[in-house]
C-alpha cells in the first residue's frame, strides 16, 4: 500500500537591509524651499554665529588692527621721500592704496576660515539644518563687513596722524571708507569660491597670497603707473585694483564722484555676479 505524502512548503519571511537615510535629503523632502524672509532671517543668524566666533578668538583681528598702521606708517617714511619727495606729499597716493592692500588682505581670510570650518565638520551639521544654502556662506560674509570698516577706518587715521589731510572731507571719507568696504566685499566672493574648492586652509591661503601679491602691488596704488614700464603700464591701466584705488583717491582727495568710481562699483558687481553663484553652488555640492 502506497501513501503519498504531501510536503507543505512554508515561505520564509525576507528581511530586508536597513536602510540609511540622509538627513539632508530627508529634510529637503520634508521642508519646502525657505522664503526670501526666512533666508534673511537665517543669514543674519549666521553672521550673529561669526561675530561671536571673532569674539572668541580675538587673533582673527590681527590683520584688522595692526595691519593697517603698519603698513601705512611704514610706506610712508620709508618710500615718501623717494617716491613724492616728502611723506606729506606721498600720503594722498598711499591711503587709497594702503585701504585696497587691507580690503584685499582681510578679506582673503574669508576663504582660509570657511575652509577650516568645512574641515572640522562644521557644516556637516548644517546638513540636517533647514536653512538656506546660501546662509552659511552670506551670514559670515556680513559680519566680515565690520572687519573690513575697522580696517579702513583706522587706515585714514592713522594717516591723518602723521599728517595726511584729505581734500575731500568727511563726506570724501565715507565715500572713500564705504567704496572700501564694498569692494573688499565683492573681491571676498573669489576667496570663499577657493575656500569651497580647495582641498585645505594651507592651500587656500597659499592660492589667495598668489592672488592678492600681483592685484595689489602691480597696480597704481603705491606709484603712479606712468613711471612703469610699458608692458606694466597696460597691465595696470586693466587690474581692476587700479580702477578702486583710483576712485578712492578721486573721494578722499577731491570728494568727486568720477568715472572710476562708476567704473569700480561696475566691476564690484561683475564680481558678485560671477562668483558668488560659483560659490553657492560649489558648497551645494559639499553639502
Amino acid at each position: 500500500m502506497t501513501t503519498s505524502t504531501a510536503t507543505s512548503t512554508t515561505a520564509t519571511p525576507t528581511t530586508r537591509a536597513p536602510q540609511r537615510i540622509d538627513p539632508s535629503a530627508a529634510v529637503a523632502r520634508t521642508t519646502s524651499r525657505s522664503s526670501l524672509q526666512a533666508t534673511w532671517v537665517q543669514v543674519l543668524a549666521m553672521a550673529w554665529r561669526a561675530l561671536k566666533k571673532m569674539r572668541r578668538k580675538p587673533e582673527q583681528f590681527f590683520d584688522v588692527l595692526i595691519q593697517p598702521l603698519l603698513f601705512t606708517a611704514m610706506f610712508a617714511f620709508i618710500f615718501g621721500g623717494a617716491i613724492s619727495g616728502s611723506v606729506s606729499n606721498y600720503l594722498p597716493v598711499l591711503i587709497p592704496g594702503i585701504l585696497a592692500q587691507t580690503a584685499l588682505t582681510v578679506c582673503m581670510a574669508t576663504g582660509v576660515q570657511l575652509r577650516e570650518d568645512m574641515d572640522k565638520g562644521v557644516f556637516d551639521r548644517f546638513k540636517s539644518l533647514p536653512i538656506a544654502r546660501i546662509a552659511p556662506l552670506a551670514g559670515p560674509m556680513i559680519a566680515d563687513l565690520i572687519r573690513y570698516g575697522i580696517a579702513s577706518v583706522l587706515t585714514v587715521v592713522t594717516g591723518l596722524l602723521i599728517g595726511y589731510r584729505p581734500g575731500g572731507g568727511v563726506l570724501g571719507c565715507v565715500g572713500g571708507v564705504a567704496l572700501t568696504v564694498i569692494a573688499g566685499w565683492s573681491l571676498a566672493w573669489i576667496f570663499t569660491w577657493l575656500g569651497t574648492m580647495a582641498r585645505s586652509a594651507q592651500s587656500v591661503q597659499g592660492i589667495s597670497m598668489m592672488i592678492m601679491f600681483p592685484l595689489t602691488f602691480l597696480s597704481n596704488a603705491f606709484v603712479p603707473a606712468d613711471t612703469l614700464p610699458g608692458w606694466l603700464e597696460a597691465f595696470v591701466k586693466v587690474n581692476p585694483v587700479s580702477h578702486v584705488v583710483s576712485a578712492v583717491r578721486d573721494l578722499l582727495n577731491d570728494g568727486a564722484v568720477t568715472a572710476e568710481v562708476g567704473w569700480a562699483v561696475i566691476g564690484c558687481a561683475i564680481v558678485v555676479a560671477v562668483f558668488a553663484p560659483l560659490a553657492v553652488r560649489s558648497y551645494s555640492r559639499k553639502m
